[in-house]
């Protein structure tokens, strides 16, 4: 494809801060994400440590605040949608 001075240039658009994610959904969104033990102490820093190389499942709402931990992420489902959360993964 050639550089085509006729064609119009796309739109530039503002960039996505991260104040607008957190706001992202008014408090109806969380988000599942696994997680290693060893990376849960920033997270949730009042836990008292697991052992070292368990794999659990957090459900986070969109502005990063922790809700739960869980084992599976069935439980962790289970969880948004007793909180009356929509659910979204990140992998």
């Amino acid at each position: 494809m050639r550089n085509d001075p006729q064609l119009p240039l796309p739109e530039t658009r503002p960039a996505v801060t991260p104040e607008m994610l957190a706001n992202l959904g008014g408090g109806q969104i969380a988000y599942i994400r696994p997680f290693r033990s060893e990376q849960l102490n920033a997270l949730f820093p009042a836990m008292p440590p697991l052992q070292p190389g368990q794999s659990v499942w957090a459900l986070i709402a969109a502005n990063g605040t922790p809700i739960m931990l869980a084992d599976s992420a069935a439980a962790a489902l289970a969880g948004a949608q007793e909180n009356d959360l929509i659910p979204v993964a990140v992998h």
